[in-house]
């Protein structure tokens, strides 16, 4: 909950409300300076958006023509509403809550391994580490909620894989939050200026709200802790970028959500057009799990590595398509015919409950319907993949993360 504090009405977590209200009383001249900022925040959002860049800010605060006197008051305004970003955060540490998920003992990943292992055939599969299941619920996200459980399965590998990661997510609690404090943080990351084409999609507001996010709003919070979140594009529409002089895939700046994600009413294709797609697809289908094969194969661990199952050190990858995000673990390779092999992608959806998983992954039977997904189910046109890179960014590279780009892909 937020509430408005009755000094000087800044927003604050409904938690933090008394201790936030108390310091006013602590010393007068804070009391002023408190309500000095409260009135230039106003100015501020009745004139412009107080992020669109220093020299709006600058503007709100000020009509003397001096420019001394504007970067005075610029460098006061950016020192005060830092601090107001800080006790926001401070605020949000404390008040956060877990994220409710069902226990596995045992793990997820590891029932996964071992089904994996006693299937019969030749197969080599590549599989990420640690991962919790996060459902979706009726009662509080069906429908909507897909993106944030993903960013949930993500972050609880990123708490248990890597200590770096464990330090600066969430303020250091060590666990997963629900959707409400996601959303916050969220808030928090487009207000140190991370994605602002993004913010300004949402109108800079998302808490509370049933709102679909995608891999740009993944990468967006995972990099204003310092991660190195990274999107790929995957597309085989023209005009969806062009090949730089050397080859590679120029790098394509991430708009929205999951806007040419979202089904549209299109008129019928002839059969002409619908086999072109058919070419497409099988294409794509191919470029897409070759690219994710050799992801996971990059980096393994010599621990776990069976012979027919190989743990990776990447992390898993939100997939987002038309309609729908889910949570890719790993895949599965067998020999096909001839020389071509055959790829099945090792998918954890929100949309499963997690006691259907557990069921049939501990009895080793019906589980390859709710994990499985073979090469032919890819017939999107599009497809959008986030990971998280290992290390933290320095303050160089901070600022570098806040334009949210992606690595063009085009079949």
């Amino acid at each position: 909950m937020i509430s408005s504090c009755p000094i000087c009405n800044i927003q604050v977590l409904t938690a933090e409300l008394e201790q936030h209200a108390n310091i006013h009383f602590e010393d007068d001249d804070q009391l002023q300076k408190d309500m000095e900022l409260a009135h230039q925040m106003a100015l501020a959002e009745s004139n412009t958006d107080i992020m669109d860049g220093p020299e709006h800010c600058a503007g709100s605060f000020t009509s003397d023509s001096n420019t001394q006197g504007a970067s005075s008051s610029h460098s006061e305004y950016l020192h005060h509403y830092g601090k107001l970003l800080d006790e926001q955060i401070s605020c949000l540490v404390g008040a956060q809550i877990r994220s409710k998920v069902q226990e596995v003992e045992g793990g997820i990943m590891s029932l996964l391994r071992s089904c994996l292992e006693s299937e019969g055939g030749s197969s080599t599969c590549m599989i990420s580490g640690y991962i919790e299941h996060h459902q979706s619920l009726p009662s509080e996200d069906k429908g909507w909620g897909c993106g944030w459980r993903n960013i949930q399965m993500l972050s609880s590998h990123l708490l248990k894989q890597r200590p770096e990661a464990r330090e600066v997510l969430f303020g250091g609690s060590g666990f997963v939050p629900d959707i409400p404090s996601l959303q916050r943080w969220l808030e928090i990351a487009w207000d140190k200026n991370f994605d602002i084409i993004g913010s300004n999609h949402f109108d800079n507001k998302v808490y509370g709200a049933k709102k679909w996010i995608g891999t740009t709003e993944c990468a967006t919070l995972f990099r204003s802790f310092g991660l190195h979140a990274r999107i790929v594009d995957f597309d085989s529409t023209e005009s969806s970028g062009l090949k730089s002089k050397n080859g590679k895939r120029a790098a394509s700046q991430v708009q929205g959500p999951m806007d040419k994600f979202l089904i549209k009413n299109n008129p019928p294709k002839s059969s002409s057009e619908l086999c072109q797609e058919d070419a497409e697809s099988m294409r794509g289908q191919q470029v897409l799990v070759d690219w994710i094969w050799n992801y996971f194969a990059s980096c393994c661990s010599d621990r776990f590595t069976t012979p027919r199952v190989t743990v990776s050190n990447k992390s898993p990858l939100y997939f987002q398509h038309q309609g729908h995000s889910r949570t890719i673990v790993g895949i599965q390779k067998k020999k096909g015919r001839g020389s071509q092999d055959q790829y099945t992608l090792l998918i954890l959806d929100p949309g499963h409950r997690t006691v259907d998983l557990e069921r049939t992954l501990r009895s080793k039977k019906g589980w390859q319907s709710l994990v499985k997904r073979g090469v032919h189910t890819l017939r999107k046109p599009q497809y959008q993949l986030c990971y998280v890179d290992s290390g933290i960014a320095d303050s160089e590279e901070m600022e570098q993360l806040k334009t949210i780009d992606s690595i063009l892909v085009r079949f």
